[in-house]
C-alpha cells in the first residue's frame, strides 16, 4: 500500500490548503483506492492557517468571535483552540494553544475589490487575540499574511490595551492616516505575554522602513499612491522612535510584515519565525514525512521565488532530509522555476489548457492533477 503524504499550500485568491488536499487525495484514489493518503495541509501564516491546522491536527475546536474588520464594520471570524501538548505536538506542557490569523479578521480580502491604504487596521486581529487570551491559552500562534492595512501593528496593540495619542492627549485616527500624528506612546496597559509565550508566522523578511519595507512594497497592493507610500514610511518612522527599543525592533526581518505589524508584534515581546517551518512543526509534518513513500506539495504560482522560504521548497528540503521522493502541483510553473528537487511536477494550467480556465473550478483540476500522479 503506498502511504502519501500531501502537504499543499494554498493556491491565493482560488482555494485554501486544506480543500486543495482534499481535492487532490480524491484525485489519487480514483487511480489508487488502496492507497494511504495523509493529509498534511500547509500554510505559511496568511489565509487558509486556521483551516490548514484544524485538518492537521486532531482534537481542534473553532471559537466565533465578532471583530471589527479592516472597513470599520463587524466581522464574523473565529480563532483556533489547539490541545495541550507534551512537548512533540501543537500544545506545550501547561495548557492550550490559540491560532489566531490575521487574514480573516483584518485581511485585504475582507474588503473584496475596495482598497483602504490610509484607514484600514489591524484592530480585529487584536480583538481576536484578545478573545484568545481571555479563554486562558498557554501560547499564541499567530498567522500574519494577507494584511490590509499599513498601520504598523497599532490598532492590535490598542485592542491590547495600548494607547497612541496625539500632542492634545487624543487618540489618533485607525491606520495610516494616524502615524504622523502620534505624540506619545503608552504601553503600560499592554496585556503580558501568555506563558508559553507567542510565536508569528510569517514568509517575509522585509524590514519595517525604507525602499524595502512595509510601505514601499506592500503598500501599494493595498490602495496606497507614491505619496501616501512616503507618508506612511515616515509615520511608521515615526512610531519607531516612540516605542521602546523602536530602532532596534525597525530593522529586525519581518518587521514590515502586515503592514509593519510584525514590528508592532516584535514590541510587545512576541518571536517573528518563517511560517512554512513553525507550520509543520506544529502539525508533526516531518514524523509524517518519515514513513511516507512520496510527498506532494505545491501552491498556487511556482517560480524563481518559491525557493526562498515558501512552503514548496521547505517540504522538499524535509523530504530530502527523509529520503523520500517529493512531487509538486501548481496552478502555474514559470519558466524560471527549478523543479530539479521534484520527481514529479505537475501544472493546472497545462491540464486545464488555460489560467482561467484552472482558475476557474481549480478543485477539478487539482483532482485531475492526483489522479495523473497516481498514474
Amino acid at each position: 500500500m503506498t502511504h502519501v503524504v500531501v502537504a499543499i499550500d494554498s493556491f491565493k485568491g482560488s482555494i485554501s490548503a486544506a480543500a486543495a488536499a482534499r481535492a487532490l487525495a480524491d484525485g489519487w484514489a480514483t487511480v489508487d483506492d488502496a492507497a494511504r493518503l495523509e493529509l498534511r495541509p500547509m500554510a505559511d501564516g496568511g489565509e487558509g492557517t486556521l483551516d490548514a491546522f484544524a485538518t492537521a491536527v486532531s482534537d481542534t475546536r473553532r471559537v466565533p468571535v465578532t471583530v471589527t474588520g479592516p472597513a470599520g464594520t463587524p466581522v464574523a471570524a473565529s480563532w483556533l483552540r489547539l490541545p495541550a501538548g507534551d512537548g512533540r505536538s501543537p500544545g506545550r506542557p501547561g495548557g492550550p494553544v490559540g491560532v489566531v490569523e490575521l487574514a480573516s479578521t483584518s485581511g485585504i480580502e475582507l474588503l473584496g475589490e475596495q482598497r483602504r491604504g490610509l484607514d484600514a487596521d489591524t484592530t480585529g486581529f487584536g480583538q481576536a487575540i484578545a478573545a484568545a487570551l481571555d479563554a486562558g491559552v498557554d501560547r499564541l500562534v499567530l498567522g500574519i499574511g494577507s494584511s490590509s492595512s499599513t498601520d504598523g501593528g497599532i490598532g492590535m496593540l490598542r485592542a491590547l490595551g495600548a494607547r497612541f495619542t496625539d500632542a492634545a492627549g487624543r487618540d489618533v485616527a485607525p491606520g495610516a492616516r494616524g502615524l504622523a500624528d502620534i505624540a506619545h506612546v503608552d504601553l503600560s496597559g499592554l496585556r503580558p505575554l501568555p506563558a508559553g509565550g507567542v510565536d508569528v508566522l510569517t514568509d517575509v523578511s522585509n524590514p519595517l522602513l525604507g525602499a524595502a519595507g512595509a510601505a514601499a512594497v506592500f503598500g501599494p497592493q493595498k490602495g496606497l499612491d507614491t505619496a501616501e507610500v512616503a507618508a506612511a514610511d515616515a509615520g511608521l518612522s515615526r512610531l519607531a522612535d516612540l516605542v521602546p527599543a523602536g530602532g532596534s525592533h525597525a530593522v529586525a526581518p519581518g518587521a514590515g510584515a502586515a503592514g509593519g505589524t510584525g514590528f508592532g508584534l516584535l514590541v510587545w515581546g512576541a518571536r517573528l519565525a518563517p511560517g512554512a517551518r513553525e507550520v509543520s512543526s506544529l502539525i508533526g509534518l516531518a514524523d509524517a514525512i518519515a514513513d511516507a513513500d512520496l510527498v506532494v506539495t505545491g501552491e498556487g504560482a511556482f517560480d524563481g521565488q518559491s525557493a526562498a522560504g515558501k512552503v514548496p521548497a521547505y517540504v522538499a528540503e524535509l523530504a530530502a532530509q527523509a529520503g523520500v521522493a517529493v512531487a509538486l502541483v501548481a496552478g502555474r510553473i514559470a519558466p524560471d522555476a527549478d523543479t530539479a528537487a521534484f520527481v514529479a511536477s505537475v501544472s493546472l494550467t497545462d491540464l486545464a489548457g488555460s489560467a482561467a480556465a484552472s482558475l476557474g473550478d481549480p478543485a477539478r483540476w487539482l483532482r485531475a492533477a492526483g489522479a495523473a500522479l497516481a498514474r
